[in-house]
């Protein structure tokens, strides 16, 4: 987990959100991409249905937690949970800066 004091790197594609006083760190990197890949399927499919406002949100929370740093410090469900929290409003921003990501890259 990061520290409130650490903040994502733009250039790098990463978003930042909080819950509590912890900052969390969303990285999408290759790797990452291609676990959440493994999950929900094709990344461009799932833009398509992001952009249209079909995206599932077992989808959504999917690629976070993949692209999540020092994922291995939370379970799956304490995220959800979090990310539930945080609501639609919330999760745009973020997904907004990953879906930026998949289609420009690095």
């Amino acid at each position: 987990m990061m520290t409130h004091n650490e903040l994502a790197n733009g250039a790098r594609g990463e978003a930042q959100f909080m819950m509590g006083d912890k900052a969390y760190i969303i990285r999408p990197s290759f790797a990452a991409l291609i676990a959440a890949e493994d999950e929900i399927g094709s990344l461009f499919d799932f833009v398509e249905r992001a952009a249209a406002g079909k995206a599932l949100l077992g989808e959504v929370v999917a690629l976070f937690w993949h692209c999540l740093i020092d994922a291995q410090e939370m379970k799956r469900a304490q995220f959800c949970e979090h990310l539930a929290a945080l609501g639609m409003v919330g999760l745009t921003p973020i997904l907004k800066v990953i879906l930026r990501q998949i289609l420009q890259g690095q």
